[in-house]
Formats: C-alpha cells, structure tokens, sequence
C-alpha cells in the first residue's frame, strides 16, 4: 500500500487517502468492476426501455395519421356518393 493511504482497521478493502481528507477508498478492484458492470447494466437497460417508449410513440403516431386519412377517405367517398 502507498504511503498516502492508510489503512481502515476491520476493512481490509478499503484506505484513507492522507492527501485529501474525508476520502475513502475502495481497493477490491473485483468488486469495483461488478459495481461498473451492474451500473452499465442498468444504463443500457434505461435505454433499451427509452427506445421501446419511442418506438411506441412513433407507432401510435402512424396510427393516428392512418386514422386520419381514413377519417378523410371516407368523407370523400361519402361526398362522392351524395352527388
């Protein structure tokens, strides 16, 4: 261990840095990357699930221009019919 760390008694994993007061720092470099995997994970999941959200937006949105046009067709068939 660094001189500028100092370590926590019954913590084996983690140290003080004596440069910068109030910082502790984690040494278990496994369990620093699990941390960084599970937060990765949950990133990409919120963005799985925000493209999801968009695909049904834009979904709904053609859904209701179909609907529209159609609303349009008909009248004009139904004013085509009335002559």
């Amino acid at each position: 261990m660094s001189d500028n760390y100092q370590r926590i008694e019954g913590h084996p994993d983690l140290a003080k840095d004596a440069n910068v007061p109030g910082v502790v720092i984690n040494r278990n470099k496994s369990a620093y990357e699990k941390a960084v995997r599970r937060a990765n994970d949950v990133k990409a999941k919120q963005q799985q699930e925000e493209e999801q959200r968009d695909q049904i937006r834009n979904a709904t949105r053609e859904i209701n221009t179909l609907k529209s046009e159609m609303h349009e067709i008909k009248n004009l068939l139904q004013q085509l019919v009335d002559k």
